[in-house]
């Protein structure tokens, strides 16, 4: 089983997610043309530290919860391995896009 940054990371990317990672197995990312992160399948170890860092609650703990984004975080991983470290977002800035999945009335 590895972690899977789901469709609710879409244009927010908070990134601190990535600072926590004990093995550096998130990056920063792009899908559909909207700033992302990811997570590699072969490097994650399961711990959830960076579950709790997600203010919009993109990450989840079962890719069969999500196949899809577990897809595409699986294909979007060696392509983006070597990106450099984006820039963290307070967890305070709230979500950039009005959408149905960040917005907490949706929970």
């Amino acid at each position: 089983m590895t972690f899977v940054i789901t469709e609710k990371c879409l244009g927010e990317r908070y990134a601190s997610c990535m600072q926590v990672c004990p093995v550096y197995c998130i990056y920063p990312a792009e899908h559909n043309g909207e700033i992302f992160a990811v997570i590699d399948p072969e490097l994650c170890i399961d711990c959830g530290a960076c579950v709790p860092e997600c203010p919009v609650e993109a990450i989840i703990d079962d890719p069969d919860l999500s196949p899809q984004w577990a897809k595409i975080n699986a294909d979007l991983a060696p392509k983006f391995k070597d990106a450099p470290m984006p820039d963290v977002r307070p967890a305070s800035d709230p979500p950039r896009k009005g959408n149905i999945y960040n917005d907490p009335r949706n929970k």
